[in-house]
C-alpha cells in the first residue's frame, strides 16, 4: 500500500485524496443525518399513536 501511495504524483496525493475524503466524508454524514431523521420521525409517530389508544381507552371507560 505505501508503494502504491509513494506511486501518485504529488498533486494527487496533496489535492485529489483530501477532496475525495471530504465528499465521502460528507456523503457519510448526510446519509447518517437522514437515518437519524427518519428514526425521529418514526418516534413522534409511535408516541402521537400512543397518546391517541390511551385517551382512546380513557373515553370508552367513562
Amino acid at each position: 500500500m505505501a508503494e502504491l501511495w509513494k506511486s501518485l504524483p504529488s498533486w494527487v496525493r496533496n489535492i485529489v485524496i483530501p477532496v475525495l475524503v471530504l465528499v465521502l466524508a460528507w456523503n457519510i454524514i448526510g446519509f447518517v443525518g437522514a437515518v437519524l431523521s427518519i428514526i425521529i420521525k418514526l418516534l413522534v409517530v409511535v408516541g402521537i399513536a400512543a397518546a391517541v389508544v390511551i385517551l382512546v381507552k380513557k373515553a370508552a371507560r367513562s
